[in-house]
């Protein structure tokens, strides 16, 4: 199978995107299909969109190439849409538009949550799929992991790449502020790893630059708790890694968190995270038993990928049949604006028109 996959990856620290599309290439090469990250080739099977933001340098392709791709080059390759994304997590204005107009294209959707499935990010008349994200076990494992054992101090960690307040930096502010407090001072410590918002300062949380891979695996499991605080989070990887590093887990009930935490830690509901530390700190070894069942591994992530693949690829005549790009004049009209929105040359242009009128 030939997949062109609209995102090129970073060797560094970067978001959840980076790491999963990492985990397919890494799967997808071991079982022999072929992979490419542009619409040149003739012959490609399968279009997988990660990313509706064409103006991105790390996006090689948007809604008109796949347009053109379908109707001047080949018309048999289905197209997968991987929703991961939605103005509710970050406060934006375009973000669900954006993922509507590219799923026009799409011939099945795949959310990597069922709260995204809830939201108006897509079309719903085409195939759907919920598949949850997970962690590259190599790096992020239990081996080296100690558990806690209630004399030292509690080591409790979390990390976003994302500087983004709602990643919960209102929590992680009381939290700091907490170690500051006699009742407190010597039995917790908070480390945050990754990037703060501008101008956000800690007092007593020890702050790490962001880290990825092997690094970041060893640097979670120095630590006994992981806490989560995201709102609206669509899945995240953050809170998985932690987890799979033998970290039992104390998460809001926001967003996708309790659809991938569940089971293995404690949830809280708005700020109110102290009555959850609590109880973890008295019942921390009933959730450290829990942890060697979390399911959530690329693997498994990848296995769902390829398989939802193959079975496109053997219904494809079919999926063709119920293909219809002029579905409704609106939807058309829609899309036509998104594709002025989405071609990178006419944004380039007027950016060296712009400066060429400036200098």
């Amino acid at each position: 199978m030939k997949i062109a996959i609209g995102y090129k990856t970073k060797n560094s620290s970067w978001g959840g995107g980076n790491q999963f599309v990492s985990s397919l290439v890494s799967e997808g090469l071991k079982k022999g299909h072929q992979i490419t990250f542009d619409l040149v080739d003739r012959d490609i099977d399968l279009i997988l969109i990660i990313d509706p933001r064409s103006y991105n340098d790390d996006i090689p392709f948007g809604s008109y190439e796949i347009f053109r791709y379908l109707f001047c080059v080949n018309k048999n390759t289905l197209v997968v849409h991987r929703i991961n994304e939605c103005d509710e997590r970050k406060k934006t204005k375009h973000i669900n538009l954006f993922l509507r107009l590219v799923n026009y294209f799409a011939d099945c959707t795949v959310f990597i949550s069922e709260w995204l499935k809830t939201l108006n990010v897509y079309q719903r008349d085409n195939l759907t799929r919920v598949i949850l994200n997970g962690a590259n076990e190599e790096y992020f494992n239990d081996n080296n992991h100690k558990p806690w054992d209630k004399k030292e101090t509690l080591k409790i960690v979390t990390h976003h790449w994302s500087p983004n307040l709602m990643k919960g930096f209102d929590v992680y502010k009381d939290l700091d502020d907490l170690l500051c407090t006699d009742e407190w001072i010597n039995k917790i410590e908070f480390t945050y790893i990754g990037n703060l918002p501008n101008g956000f300062k800690f007092k007593k949380t020890k702050h790490i630059k962001p880290k990825a891979g092997e690094a970041l695996g060893n640097e979670l499991s120095k630590h006994h708790l992981y806490l989560s605080a995201s709102i609206n989070e669509p899945a995240g990887m953050h809170h998985i890694e932690g987890i799979l590093c033998g970290l039992p887990i104390i998460y809001r009930e926001s967003g996708a968190l309790p659809e991938y935490c569940n089971g293995f830690g404690i949830s809280f509901k708005n700020k109110d995270f102290i009555p959850a530390l609590k109880e973890m700190i008295f019942n921390y070894e009933k959730y450290k038993k829990n942890i060697y069942k979390y399911p959530n591994n690329s693997i498994k992530m990848t296995n769902e990928y390829f398989s939802l693949f193959n079975e496109l690829i053997s219904n494809r005549d079919s999926i063709l049949k119920k293909r219809n790009l002029f579905r409704s004049p609106l939807t058309l009209i829609n899309n036509s604006i998104f594709f002025i929105l989405s071609i990178k040359n006419v944004v380039k242009y007027f950016n060296k028109l712009i400066r060429r009128l400036i200098f």
